[in-house]
């Protein structure tokens, strides 16, 4: 899992409530559980114009929706999402954030998400911000006011710096905090005793030789 410490990046706003994890990746996306290739059907039906998309379709051939904010020129290679209150409801995916991070995406900031979202987010490198609904309306209109607009999370000291240097504090568990900066996820946490298990299984092996 990628490591996050300090990220700056272009911001692009999802202008609705209530984006559910079937927006951000249609259900006939899920057939593979390889946790790649997900990033070209992020927001499939809203993306596309050729409904409905499906697995295996080449990007180059599908047809973009010029209206759509991720296929305006101004947010290409967007980093950073700024979203309204209850992103990722509905089923609980982790397909979802796999297609977040693999469109470009490293943090979203919004008032609310589904908490099953929520966590999947955290165990793959995503870093899910909850901002007061006021700041994130206020975010909203500096992204629409400013072309190339742009913030900094620092993780570390746990905040947002705005482009003229104000910062925002943001709150997170200590514990995702620490996986995100040593890029930890589930595996990762375990790896750490690897040692301790090969010693464990070592030992069962000598003495309990026939559960080998």
């Amino acid at each position: 899992m990628q490591k996050f410490t300090v990220h700056q990046g272009l911001v692009a706003p999802m202008d609705r409530e209530n984006v559910d994890t079937d927006a951000i990746i249609p259900k006939q996306f899920l057939k593979s559980i390889k946790k790649t290739g997900f990033g070209p059907n992020l927001f499939d039906e809203w993306r596309y114009l050729d409904q409905p998309g499906e697995p295996g379709v080449p990007e180059s051939a599908r047809k973009p929706n010029p209206d759509f904010v991720l296929n305006q020129p101004r947010y290409k290679g967007a980093s950073i999402l700024i979203a309204r209150k209850n992103f990722g409801c509905g089923s609980s995916r982790e397909h979802a954030p796999w297609a977040l991070q693999q469109y470009g995406f490293r943090a979203i900031l919004a008032p609310s998400y589904a908490d099953i979202f929520f966590n999947n987010c955290f165990k793959n490198g995503l870093l899910p911000i909850v901002l007061p609904e006021s700041v994130v309306a206020q975010l909203f209109d500096e992204v629409y006011a400013f072309p190339g607009y742009e913030l900094t999370i620092d993780l570390e000291r746990q905040v947002i710096v705005r482009p003229q240097g104000a910062e925002m504090p943001f709150e997170v568990q200590p514990f995702r905090k620490y996986c995100l900066q040593g890029g930890l996820d589930d595996i990762g946490l375990t790896l750490r005793q690897a040692d301790r298990i090969r010693s464990f299984e070592a030992n069962r092996l000598a003495t309990k030789p026939w559960l080998a």
